[in-house]
């Protein structure tokens, strides 16, 4: 009978996991939380982009078809070859839609991941403050611990407002199950929530400090987390607000139709009846990336490529959640 080391085991747990991280189904579940097979995860995200894209494919390769269909009843629709109008435009169009899809690409993933760092800055923010609140503040009575634990759920419904507001949507019931009901009718007043948790948040803190429970150094390092929160919303509304010229995109659009309407002509000389096949294979492409970037572009919304909003929020509550909960009875476990 053999048995398998411990440090054995370890590593092909590292392996085996590592393993799964590689994959389409690993990947997503890394990401989302959500277990899928490859073939779902591929639905999921094609799902947003190939509707949109569809009719421009079906134009391209009709367009194609016609082209053949003409080319084969010989009518004089292509150029000369010793002329090489046709090879040397498209070239030309080769090199500008390549310069401008891989600008129009770029600049949306510098969005995409300026918006994840953003709300990276805002979990950690987030932990530092609570564990700053709950360390700090000390509780001289039980309604004190009852008041910190709600400033604590009150403060993990910061991102959650903040996640809303990001989608121009009503305050909803998880708020709700975060603050007492003056709170949130009050909140489902007001333009924006977020600033207004802020200032709850806020309020409380130079609340301890009046009553002593704070000296005045931890009160500004509490502040300036705070302040932090505050920073982190102004740049994801500064990504919503401020989105890419719309230019960009129409003369990317117009420049593809020009190019789709052009290469046909060179390509019906050699693929003959396979060149609406082909069209629909390039226009689906160059179309594709160019969707791909318009969403993620605005990472702040529902759809497949976007930031998992919400699955970053439910961690934030999962955290202070355990640290109102656990926090109580492993305090002082670092004395020996």
């Amino acid at each position: 009978m053999s048995f398998i080391k411990p440090s054995n085991a370890l590593e092909q747990c590292k392996r085996l996991l590592n393993k799964a991280r590689n994959t389409f189904k690993g990947k997503h579940h890394l990401y989302t939380g959500e277990t899928l097979n490859w073939f779902q995860v591929i639905l999921r995200l094609e799902r947003t982009v190939i509707p949109v894209i569809f009719p421009w494919v079906l134009f391209c390769s009709g367009y194609g078809f016609f082209i053949s269909l003409i080319h084969y009843f010989d009518t004089d629709i292509v150029f000369p070859e010793k002329n090489g109008v046709i090879t040397n435009a498209i070239l030309s169009f080769n090199v500008g839609l390549t310069l401008l899809l891989v600008f129009r690409t770029n600049t949306a993933h510098d969005r995409f991941w300026e918006a994840r760092k953003l709300w990276g800055r805002l979990v950690n923010t987030v932990r530092n403050l609570a564990q700053g609140i709950y360390i700090v503040i000390k509780n001289s009575s039980p309604q004190e611990k009852v008041e910190k634990e709600a400033i604590l759920k009150l403060l993990v419904a910061f991102p959650i407002a903040m996640k809303l507001h990001l989608r121009a949507e009503p305050v909803d019931k998880q708020l709700a199950s975060l603050m007492s009901k003056n709170q949130y009718f009050q909140l489902k007043t007001v333009r924006h929530s977020p600033l207004q948790i802020a200032f709850w948040l806020r309020d409380y803190l130079q609340h301890q400090y009046e009553r002593n429970c704070v000296n005045i150094y931890q009160l500004t390092a509490l502040h300036a987390l705070l302040d932090e929160l505050i920073d982190i919303l102004g740049g994801c509304e500064r990504i919503l607000k401020t989105p890419l010229p719309l230019i960009y995109s129409i003369k990317f659009r117009l420049l593809v139709l020009i190019y789709c309407l052009i290469l046909p002509l060179e390509l019906v000389k050699n693929l003959t009846w396979w060149t609406g096949l082909i069209m629909a294979f390039v226009s689906f492409t160059l179309l594709s990336i160019e969707q791909i970037g318009s969403e993620i572009e605005e990472p702040f919304g529902y759809d497949a490529n976007d930031l998992p909003l919400d699955v970053i929020c439910n961690t934030m509550l999962q955290n202070v959640e355990e640290l109102i909960t656990v926090a109580p009875s492993s305090s002082c476990s670092w004395r020996v």
